[in-house]
């Protein structure tokens, strides 16, 4: 049986990535938590303590895998005839009834954890995140469009390095860039709307003081994510990308950053 896709307002899931508890992560996320409550009705994934498998197997396929097919069709088809386990239905639904998603993660080798890396490719299955088109325009409903369409998102992320290496002129690559698979290849893609990012540099090195500090700024943060604008990123269905799914040549002529994905502001005033 599918999941209905429609979010209930005041609902959040807390996606929360992180081994240790009594952890810096683990402080963020109790405190995180506690304050989202006075105004949403939260879900937690801790995904560690759950013991979440980050593995997309045989398991996930409704017994079809012995069939040939393109493994997302199968696990689509699982979905769509009440097959996969009970682990993924319950993500699925605490994820479809969030208007709010919240992702929690130490940036590990310039990508999140394996653990949450995994819980995108075994929940955001075909047929419940994505894979129908627009009958009007026959385009795929992705890049803006989708199944978790009307969702915003909200990534909090722990880095070691300072503000300057993972700056724009940084030797690891702006922070941005570095999570832009995530933000616009996993959120975007399925319809989330991204907030932008909110990170803690400096993470291994903070002291009581820096702790106090972080905490706060991110209780900061919750008390306003209900009315933050989202990153404009341009939305398939635009045009922007007609007959390709390179942007036109002429949008942003001679760029090739990824910030050529992000409306400017005189773009986005006129549309």
């Amino acid at each position: 049986m599918a999941i209905s896709h429609s979010p209930e307002p005041g609902s959040a899931l807390w996606v929360y990535a992180h081994p240790r508890r009594a952890s810096f992560n683990d402080h963020l996320f109790q405190a995180g938590t506690k304050a989202l409550t006075e105004r949403y009705e939260v879900a937690t994934s801790d995904l560690y303590a759950q013991g979440f498998d980050p593995v997309l197997s045989e398991r996930d396929l409704g017994g079809a895998a012995d069939r040939p097919g393109n493994v997302a069709v199968l696990h689509g088809e699982a979905y769509s005839r009440g097959l996969l386990p009970p682990d993924l239905r319950e993500e699925q639904a605490k994820l479809a009834a969030a208007e709010l998603l919240v992702l929690q993660f130490p940036l590990w080798w310039y990508g999140p954890p394996a653990i949450l890396k995994g819980w995108f490719d075994r929940v955001l299955s075909y047929g419940f995140a994505y894979g129908d088109s627009d009958p009007a325009s026959g385009l795929p409903r992705r890049y803006g469009d989708g199944g978790l369409a009307g969702r915003r998102a909200l990534v909090v992320v722990t880095a070691g390095e300072d503000e300057r290496s993972i700056g724009r002129r940084g030797i690891s690559g702006g922070i941005d860039s570095l999570l832009f698979p995530l933000t616009h290849g996993t959120l975007w893609y399925v319809g989330i709307d991204v907030l932008d990012l909110h990170v803690v540099h400096d993470a291994d090195s903070l002291g009581a003081d820096g702790l106090e500090r972080e905490t706060g700024r991110l209780l900061d943060r919750l008390a306003t994510v209900g009315t933050e604008p989202a990153q404009r990123f341009r939305r398939l269905r635009d045009g922007d990308y007609r007959g390709t799914r390179a942007l036109r040549e002429d949008l942003l002529p001679g760029r090739t950053d990824l910030g050529v994905h992000l409306l400017g502001d005189e773009e986005a005033r006129l549309r």
